[in-house]
């Protein structure tokens, strides 16, 4: 006599009604409609960010190493990385400011893949250890996403902040105003509006704040980066990309600078 082929256990069951759900609930955040009247940069500003690597070498080509004078001040700076970026991207950044005599650490997170509670708490212990271990506030520079998890940090924690300086972050403005909200929500598993750092985004950090923002972004609605008066205190244009703003010479520069001056 044949043998019926049992069931799967109840326990199985129960896992792939739970797979199915979380699968349906990616699948609606990833369909997600954007709101009337809000846009992201338009489409050849967003297959122009393929132009990175050229502008990259354009800049480099024919011209001496940089050479940065040695900083008056030495400071310990922190550089956050965008979304699903890890900090290695950045490299070129943090060895213009270590150049310049600055201490640099990346945010020992690995790869941002977006937030969540434990994250930020993660880091802002880890802002915390390091502003008391070098005996002054960090800066923080945080990169597209980064950016935003650099002025949370900065209210939550002011007294271990000493500046923030923003690279092509939506800080600013609804929070679909970028080409990258859908593919947060997906990865994320959670709706940008109810990210865990989701409110006051735009209320400036209690620091000196500076946006580093670009008319050739493709991912970022530039007025979104750029904010508005009140909401940071400096509005640097650069014509980088928005993946530009992770190691273009021009921007190295440019941290040098504002790093030293603020």
């Amino acid at each position: 006599m044949a043998t019926q082929p049992s069931s799967p256990p109840r326990s199985a069951w129960a896992h792939l009604e739970t797979l199915g759900a979380a699968l349906a609930r990616r699948r609606a955040l990833a369909f997600a409609p954007r709101p009337e009247g809000v846009r992201g940069p338009a489409w050849p500003q967003l297959i122009g960010e393929l132009a990175t690597p050229i502008d990259h070498w354009q800049a480099a080509r024919g011209a001496p190493l940089p050479s940065y004078p040695p900083a008056r001040h030495a400071r310990p700076v922190m550089l956050l990385p965008g979304f699903g970026t890890h900090p290695v991207r950045m490299k070129p950044l943090a060895t213009a400011l270590e150049s310049a005599g600055h201490r640099v650490s990346d945010w020992g997170l690995g790869f941002n893949f977006g937030s969540s509670e434990d994250r930020f708490e993660r880091l802002a212990e880890r802002v915390e250890t390091m502003a008391r271990r070098e005996g002054e506030p960090l800066v923080l520079i945080g990169w597209s996403l980064g950016g935003l998890f650099a002025r949370q940090l900065a209210k939550t924690c002011p007294d271990h902040v000493g500046l923030v300086i923003t690279m092509g972050t939506p800080f600013s403005g609804d929070r679909r105003a970028n080409n990258a909200w859908r593919a947060y929500q997906v990865v994320a598993g959670h709706s940008v509006d109810d990210a865990p750092m989701a409110q006051d985004l735009a209320t400036k950090p209690p620091v000196p704040t500076i946006a580093l923002w670009s008319p050739r972004d493709g991912i970022i609605a530039p007025r979104s980066a750029a904010g508005w008066p009140g909401e940071r205190d400096l509005a640097v244009p650069l014509r980088v990309t928005h993946l530009g703003f992770a190691a273009h010479p021009q921007v190295a520069r440019t941290l040098v600078d504002l790093v030293a001056r603020y």
